[in-house]
């Protein structure tokens, strides 16, 4: 039988039964998930901070930026609050504790794929975004928000959220396997802030001049924007998805070559 299948007979005639790439996956999965339910509190900030942004964005913006007709500007910050939600949100920090305590030297001596330790991290923080994104499109729908693309654009609407979360965790994870330093991994999120605050977050991007515009247009953030609010406001534009993905897509090519790159050279390196 192939070692990674099936089973195979150890010193002494124990038969091991054999787990493949889905199965290394999911137990890890399982334990990272488990301790997500054991920490609800370590939510919150998660909520408050993008709840805090959109309450105060409609206050203070509302009423100016609807003088422009066809600007519904309650639709216009979701897809800012989904973003400042499931942004930096991993479990980089469990990762480091078990870097600290010997977990993860443990299991590299354990026949798991080296991969999948990573990957399996990676399903929890789908689970996490998804239910962040899931409160965020509620608490839209509290304040009269509705998706003129139906049912199917609410689902394609939190696939694009989950995904941009799932790419940005590259960074985190980098961080937490170069450094091993929690309070490294925690100011992992502050790589976010420019892009966040330089694209047409509060504004359309018509109404940006200068560089400001300039360097909008170039902020992968802008086109995942735009994507989220075609959902909301303007039906299926092909275009504006398209472009959404691929800002994704960008993102998430490089931070995941960095965090297996990383994931590598700490397992080389013990």
């Amino acid at each position: 039988m192939s070692p990674r299948h099936g089973r195979s007979e150890a010193p002494g005639g124990v038969t091991v039964r054999q787990v493949g790439i889905v199965g290394d996956i999911a137990t890890v999965a399982r334990r990272s998930v488990r301790s997500l339910l054991r920490e609800p509190e370590a939510l919150a900030p998660a909520l408050l901070i993008p709840t805090f942004f959109f309450v105060v964005n409609i206050g203070v913006l509302e009423t100016f930026v609807e003088r422009v007709p066809g600007i519904d500007y309650r639709a216009f910050q979701v897809p800012v609050a989904i973003i400042f939600a499931v942004t930096g949100i991993s479990r980089a920090s469990m990762l480091v504790i078990d870097i600290q305590t010997g977990y993860l030297s443990r299991m590299l001596v354990t026949p798991v794929r080296r991969t999948t330790l990573l990957l399996g991290l990676m399903v929890a923080d789908v689970v996490l975004a998804l239910g962040l994104s899931i409160v965020v499109v509620i608490m839209g729908f509290a304040f009269g928000v509705s998706f003129g693309t139906g049912p199917l654009g609410i689902a394609v609407f939190l696939c694009l959220a989950v995904a941009w979360s799932l790419a940005f965790t590259g960074f985190p994870y980098t961080v937490a396997l170069r450094t091993g330093n929690p309070a490294a991994v925690n100011s992992a999120f502050l790589i976010f802030f420019p892009f966040a605050f330089l694209t047409p977050a509060y504004l359309p991007r018509e109404f940006m001049a200068g560089w400001m515009q300039t360097v909008a247009a170039w902020n992968p953030v802008t086109y995942l924007l735009e994507a989220m609010r075609s959902l909301l406001s303007q039906g299926w534009d092909a275009a504006a998805l398209s472009k959404g993905a691929a800002a994704i897509g960008g993102l998430g090519l490089v931070t995941f070559i960095m965090a297996f790159r990383s994931l590598a050279r700490r397992v080389s390196t013990g």
